[in-house]
């Protein structure tokens, strides 16, 4: 009988947010699976947890994620966690429960911690509907990136690192400067602080402080004024890149009218002219 994959989420800074879920997986697993296994190691000895560590990160080789789920097919249970927080939420793990999945695997999620969902919680922007999208790119796809984030009618969640930070924030502010943004720092440790302002103000900011540790953005949504503005250009492009990534024409313009805040019909018409 195969074993389980667990996706375990562990603390993103607070070790109190540790659940007993958790412990109790990460105690039983024949293996972990672990991003980085010296960090991993670090938290299963201050929790008195001994395990199997396995590695399983961005760079692991197909041999290595199917060697991975071949322990599953035989039988062991294994606990799939990274360095803070959710896996697979911007963090390693896709390859793994893909094949895990396609193998017939059963995936357990044992929720906890999320950047993410902690960042929406405190930034005082509404989060009925959001859109994730987690570290931007560092290529020429950037420019495009920020132009779609701050298309998004909806509020839009962002990781950032201290260097990139500010220039971010200065790269919004160009697109959306008087836009409702929460710019959330350390999450659940020590130094945690939530600044609430307008993007431009934000910029500013930080232009004159030197950013530290680990960032969240909250970016409030376009209002509908904004959305009608977005150019045919920039929806042809989103288009071109769903179809790219093997989305069905139909799921294109949809998915493409959603995050841009544009008719269908509008990105419809400009699908035909492709």
């Amino acid at each position: 009988m195969a074993g389980k994959l667990y996706i375990v989420s562990t603390p993103i800074g607070n070790l109190g947010d540790m659940t007993k879920r958790a412990m109790e997986v990460l105690a039983a697993a024949d293996y972990i699976a672990a991003e980085d296994t010296r960090r991993t190691l670090a938290l299963l000895n201050s929790l008195g947890i001994g395990g199997r560590l396995l590695s399983c990160h961005e760079h692991s080789s197909p041999a290595k994620i199917a060697h991975i789920v071949s322990l599953l097919e035989e039988g062991a249970d294994i606990a799939l966690c990274t360095d803070a927080g959710t896996p697979i939420i911007s963090d390693p793990g896709a390859p793994l429960t893909e094949l895990a999945a396609q193998r017939g695997i059963e995936i357990v999620s044992v929720p906890g911690a999320c950047a993410a969902i902690a960042a929406l919680t405190v930034s005082a922007i509404p989060a009925k509907k959001f859109v994730f999208e987690g570290f931007l790119p560092r290529d020429k796809a950037r420019k495009q990136a920020l132009k779609t984030a701050c298309a998004h009618p909806y509020t839009t969640v962002l990781y950032e690192s201290p260097h990139q930070l500010a220039k971010t924030l200065s790269e919004l502010a160009q697109i959306c400067p008087e836009r409702k943004i929460a710019v959330c720092k350390e999450l659940t440790k020590l130094h945690e602080s939530v600044l609430r302002t307008s993007v431009l103000e934000a910029a500013e900011h930080f232009q004159k402080e030197e950013a530290r540790g680990e960032y969240v953005l909250v970016l409030e949504g376009a209002k509908e004024s904004t959305t009608k503005e977005v150019a045919d250009d920039e929806i042809a492009a989103l288009l071109r890149t769903f179809i790219e990534r093997g989305m069905r024409k139909k799921e294109a313009v949809l998915t493409a009218a959603q995050q841009l805040g544009v008719s269908k019909n509008r990105a419809y018409e400009i699908m035909l002219k492709l």
